[in-house]
């Protein structure tokens, strides 16, 4: 009987490690006196980001309301394994994202809008007590112009 239950935990423990950490899950909302927008994107009043777990990735959902009025509204589920995949819903600069996972604290995004230069690649780091997450975005833009952007977080 103890050869069972060694085993059993032993299987658990490699299922736990294969399934790795992950501490971008949760509910963050935008925190606009820490973060810098590119020039010339219409600042964001309020967005909200809530990334659930699934088997080796998330299911993402962002909902943001600007001061021109536009909204944002879109789910994409990936895995952590770098294949693209399609962000569906309105109001994104960008229709395709494939995202790799370095370790709990930090993920390394690649996004694309189809027909368009768009490009960008995003680094996204939760802070050591787990209270921020900082997105530090840089591509080329729908127009051909590059630019950064340092998004950051607050868990709910």
């Amino acid at each position: 009987m103890k050869k069972v239950w060694t085993i059993t935990f032993a299987m658990i423990a490699m299922a736990v490690v294969a399934c790795g950490a992950d501490n971008t899950l949760g509910v963050w909302r935008y925190n606009a006196s820490e973060s810098k927008l590119p020039a010339g994107m219409s600042p964001i009043r309020n967005l909200v980001l809530t990334r659930e777990g699934i088997d080796a990735g998330a299911k993402i959902s962002a909902k943001e309301d600007r001061a021109d009025g536009s909204k944002l509204d879109t789910t994409t589920t990936v895995r952590y394994d770098g294949k693209k995949v399609a962000v569906t819903g309105t109001g994104l600069r960008w229709n395709t994202t494939a995202i790799t996972q370095a370790d709990a604290n930090t993920l390394v995004e690649e996004r694309w809008m189809t027909g368009t230069t768009y490009h960008s690649i995003v680094h996204t780091v939760v802070s050591a007590d787990g209270k921020k997450t900082t997105s530090t975005a840089s591509g080329t833009g729908a127009d051909g112009k590059a630019f950064t952007a340092i998004i950051v977080f607050d868990k709910q």
